[in-house]
């Protein structure tokens, strides 16, 4: 998660227009309209466009994620919310399953910047969401941000992942007598 370095990367720069989705579990409320307010900042900043996308809690952050990465033509996502310890063993599966979710999503290719807040005490947060003190939420918008300039500067996938058929031959080896490609 990005937002607590003291390491400013600044933000990068886009010849084509970006278009993110901020997808939001505004479970506290006053956490979560600064979280936003946030995160807006950053992406405005930079010159992204980018939809608010609500959902109950947490948990349905990487799913609403990856419905949109599917169905959608969004660059990227920042996933805004927040998990405050309880006193039941809730907290760690929300904390566990939400964070597992983004990065399997991530591994995928999906670039995104997860700004959701997991602290002990409300007073934590509230600290986490402010944009003038430690504005996870900004640097989560950043995140995504350089995840999809550096998408964008290797280029677009080259096919051939999953059950889609590569466009281009394959090479393959062995001798000059047999077939070269497959």
């Amino acid at each position: 998660m990005a937002g607590h370095s003291d390491n400013d990367m600044g933000l990068p720069s886009f010849d084509k227009p970006v278009k993110i989705a901020i997808v939001i579990a505004p479970y506290y409320t006053a956490i979560a309209e600064a979280q936003l307010a946030a995160a807006k900042a950053v992406l405005e900043q930079a010159g992204a466009t980018h939809e608010v996308i609500e959902v109950p809690g947490s948990l349905e952050i990487p799913t609403a994620i990856g419905i949109a990465h599917r169905l959608s033509n969004f660059d990227g996502y920042v996933a805004l919310g927040c998990v405050i310890r309880g006193a039941t063993s809730h907290y760690d599966v929300v904390v566990n399953e939400s964070s597992r979710a983004l990065t399997l999503l991530g591994m995928q290719g999906v670039c995104i910047g997860n700004g959701i807040i997991t602290v002990e005490t409300r007073a934590q947060a509230e600290e986490r969401a402010d944009a003038a003190r430690l504005n996870t939420a900004g640097g989560a918008a950043a995140a995504a941000l350089h995840l999809i300039a550096l998408t964008r500067r290797f280029g677009k996938p080259k096919g051939g992942v999953g059950f889609k058929p590569r466009t281009e031959s394959i090479e393959v080896a062995g001798d000059s007598e047999g077939p070269s490609t497959a």
